[in-house]
């Protein structure tokens, strides 16, 4: 081999390097991403929405209820509680499973 062809071959086993540490560093950086503002509005509004519907709903009921069957209960407030309960026990199962998955991706980005 040539001189001229050894610095080539140098040169071009430098470049796959940094091509490799380049985008090693990209990965990385799309695994590790921060979540940004939109990302935490966003859950929260799914948080927000998992409780809200069974609210509503139950509270639909409720009062679709009391209008066709008139007592001294009431429908509405009966259900319009359980809906709530129903809704904030939702959330809370969906948060502790957002939450379990991101230590479980923690966990994994240690080793």
């Amino acid at each position: 081999m040539t001189d001229k062809s050894r610095k080539t071959v140098k040169k071009n086993a430098g470049l796959a390097e940094q091509v490799g540490a380049k985008a090693a560093r990209k990965l990385k950086a799309q695994r590790n991403a921060t979540p940004g503002v939109w990302s935490g509005l966003g859950v929260m509004g799914l948080v927000g929405w998992s409780v809200v519907v069974p609210t509503l709903l139950g509270a639909a009921l409720g009062l679709w209820l009391d209008r066709r069957y008139p007592g001294g209960r009431t429908w509405t407030l009966a259900l319009l509680m359980a809906g709530l309960t129903l809704g904030c026990l939702n959330a809370w199962h969906w948060v502790s499973k957002e939450d379990q998955a991101m230590r479980e991706e923690q966990e994994n980005d240690d080793e």
